[in-house]
Order: structure tokens, then C-alpha cells, then sequence
């Protein structure tokens, strides 16, 4: 089997944070092109981040505390709001000649108490035998415990990567790695997060930010599976395995 690759695009990279759902098709096709003009000799799985298509409708309806019988609202608008990104990223990459197709959380993931439980991968694997590339995203999912919650693209990162045996992992964002006092932090481990300064975003974001892409990323260095976080318009130099002057995450 060939190398299988998670790419993660970041929802500030792909959409604009700071207004209502305004997708960034310029960002999007040139991000198209660069997988495309890379064309690496791996299996590529793209989940993105939902930016300003579904972070200010989960936080209006509460969605972080769950849902309950009779305002069961939010999560049809929220769930609406990410699919139309996910069509935008999915016919972005088609565009190019890349067999891509969307996949919604919604549909094959549980949860409880904000975590995943499930996620039904075997499909994804097929699609990945046919050469085809699975495009996912933050959503929506049902939550045993609260009825609903949010599962972050970054939980859905670490959840696939261990399903589907991956060997790569990375996160193209709006910064170039992580900062510490405005430099960018060449290695995390669990023993050296404890030093680092590192703070949340400064728009609406239900899922922890910068934060919370380490604290997903550090549980996956545990499983073995390191990762990587840089500036998408280094993109190219991740997919052929260049460095990309971001920051690795790595286990003891």
C-alpha cells in the first residue's frame, strides 16, 4: 500500500472568519492546483475546518452544550452550513481533474461527551483503493450523552489517522507553524508543550483553536503518527516532502 496522507486545511485559509459563511475561492483554487501540481504518490484524505460556514451557527444554538428533545434547530443549520463549504472544497479539487467527493460526519459518526466514538472508515478505504480522494469536515454529529455536539475537523484528523493506518499528517493554516512570542516553534512533544505560550483564535471557534489542534495532535503523536502544521502556501513542499519551515509534532 502506498503512503495515506491526511491533509487538514484550516478553516481560516478557506474561508474569511471574520463574516458570515464568505467562502475564499481564490484561496481554494490555488490550493487545488498545489495538491493537484504536487501530485504525490500517495492516497490523500482532505478534511477541512468549517471558518465562518458553521462556527457562528453552532455558537448561536449552544451546540457545544448539546441538544435537546424540541430545539433540535441548530443542527440542521449548522450541518447545512458546512456541507455548502464542503461542496465549495470538494468542486474546488475537481476542477482539476481530481477525483474528489464530499463526506459528512453527520452520516457515519457518534460521539459522547464531545468525543468520537465511531467513525465508519471502511468506505473511506475503498475510496482510497479506487484512487479516489474523500473530502470531510467538521460537522455536526449526534452525541449519546448531550444528543448533539461538534467534533472538530482536527478530532476527525486524529480519529482517521489511526482508522486508516495513515503515515502522514498535515495542517495547512494562516500562520507558519506555531508561535511562541512571534517565532515559530520548530518541535512540540508532550514535554515541551508545557513551556510554550500558545493561545486560541481570536474569532468565533467552538473547537479550541490553535490549542486545540495541539491537544489532538499530541494524542495522536501517542498513537505513533506524528504530524505536521505550516503555512498553506507551503503546501506543495509538505506533499513532496520538503521542509516546510512549520512546526513538527512528534511523541517522546
Amino acid at each position: 500500500m502506498s503512503d495515506r496522507v491526511i491533509l487538514k486545511l484550516g478553516g481560516s485559509v478557506i474561508t474569511d472568519k471574520g463574516a458570515d459563511c464568505r467562502v475564499n475561492k481564490t484561496a481554494l483554487s490555488g490550493i487545488a492546483a498545489a495538491i493537484a501540481g504536487a501530485a504525490p504518490a500517495a492516497q490523500i484524505i482532505v478534511v477541512h475546518g468549517a471558518g465562518s460556514c458553521g462556527h457562528p451557527e453552532a455558537h448561536r444554538f449552544h451546540l457545544d452544550k448539546g441538544a435537546a428533545t424540541g430545539q433540535t434547530e441548530g443542527i440542521y443549520v449548522t450541518h447545512r452550513a458546512v456541507s455548502a463549504l464542503n461542496d465549495a472544497v470538494t468542486g474546488a479539487l475537481r476542477e482539476t481533474g481530481m477525483p474528489a467527493l464530499g463526506v459528512h460526519p453527520l452520516h457515519v459518526g457518534v460521539a459522547d461527551k464531545g468525543r468520537l466514538v465511531a467513525f465508519e472508515s471502511r468506505h473511506l478505504g475503498q475510496m482510497l483503493a479506487l484512487g479516489m480522494v474523500p473530502v470531510i469536515h467538521g460537522d455536526v454529529v449526534m452525541d449519546l450523552s448531550r444528543g448533539a455536539c461538534i467534533v472538530s475537523g482536527d478530532q476527525i484528523v486524529r480519529y482517521l489517522a489511526v482508522a486508516l493506518k495513515c503515515t502522514r499528517v498535515g495542517l495547512a493554516t494562516d500562520v507558519p507553524g506555531v508561535l511562541d512570542g512571534g517565532r515559530v516553534v520548530p518541535e512540540i512533544t508532550p514535554e515541551t508543550v508545557r513551556t510554550l505560550q500558545i493561545g486560541n483564535s481570536s474569532h468565533t471557534d467552538v473547537t479550541g483553536g490553535m490549542k486545540g489542534k495541539i491537544d489532538e495532535l499530541l494524542g495522536l503523536a501517542k498513537s505513533g503518527i506524528g504530524a505536521d502544521i505550516f503555512h498553506v502556501s507551503r503546501l506543495g513542499d509538505f506533499l513532496t516532502g520538503n521542509d516546510h519551515g512549520g512546526t513538527k509534532v512528534r511523541g517522546e
